[in-house]
């Protein structure tokens, strides 16, 4: 997949823009506690919301033993530069892979354009876009939203991009496996089947890591992911559907 600047902004045009679906928008609350989506009246957990109430004891003192190291103040800095230039990566895929093309020539820019053309020379077997920052949900029990819907390798995937400032080991990646499952279930029953999954990993040294999710690992983590869910209703006092 090749990157072409036209009128002073980047584009990728190796693929076809199709619209398979008439995906539909949902609002979100980030403002006061855990995250939510507004599906009709209801406020359903989205899928991160879920898996911060269902960590590991393991994966919290991990967490914890981390800050305690780096200190929380510098902890705090490293989380809140990652977001920014997370965000920043995520808006510029986006732009491209909705054809329109974008170029930030700010200095906060640089860096996550460089890291996002790094995950776009690694698409060569993205062929169709279905759509981008697509809104899922899952019968109010879950809701998320993933960063394309398409076709890569002649299956229909879900793919997420992620940023990170050190290249991933497997074991450090489950929760990206369960994000996916998640968004596979819901667009199953909404849309249609998902076969695959893709996390395209960069990092901030422009190191990318690709974990395809294929079909048998993609039904493991969706039948691990319905435990999570049911966990985390039973211990919610808000919510306790059946699952």
């Amino acid at each position: 997949m090749r990157i072409q600047r036209n009128d002073s902004k980047f584009k990728i045009n190796a693929f076809e823009l199709v619209k398979r679906h008439d995906y539909a928008h949902y609002t979100k609350n980030d403002n006061e506690g855990p995250r939510t989506y507004n599906i009709g009246q209801a406020k359903v957990p989205s899928v991160t919301t879920i898996l911060a109430a269902t960590q590991s004891e393991e994966k919290k003192a991990g967490l914890d033993k981390w800050r305690q190291r780096v200190g929380y103040q510098e902890a705090a800095r490293i989380t809140k530069q990652a977001s920014i230039r997370g965000t920043e990566m995520h808006y510029v895929l986006e732009q491209y892979c909705q054809g329109k093309g974008y170029l930030n020539l700010s200095d906060e820019g640089s860096l996550p354009r460089m890291m996002a053309h790094t995950i776009v020379d690694n698409l060569g077997k993205l062929s169709e876009v279905w759509g981008t920052e697509v809104n899922l949900h899952f019968d109010n029990q879950w809701a998320g939203q993933t960063d394309l819907v398409g076709v890569y390798d002649n299956q229909p995937t879900i793919i997420d991009f992620k940023q990170s400032n050190k290249p991933k080991r497997e074991e450090w990646i489950e929760d990206y496996y369960y994000q996916i499952a998640a968004y596979s279930l819901a667009h199953k029953l909404n849309y249609e089947t998902i076969n695959q999954g893709l996390i395209c990993v960069c990092t901030k040294d422009l190191i990318y890591q690709g974990f395809l999710v294929d079909e048998d690992k993609l039904r493991e983590y969706e039948k691990k992911w319905f435990t999570k869910v049911y966990e985390y209703h039973k211990n919610s006092k808000t919510s306790s559907p059946n699952v």
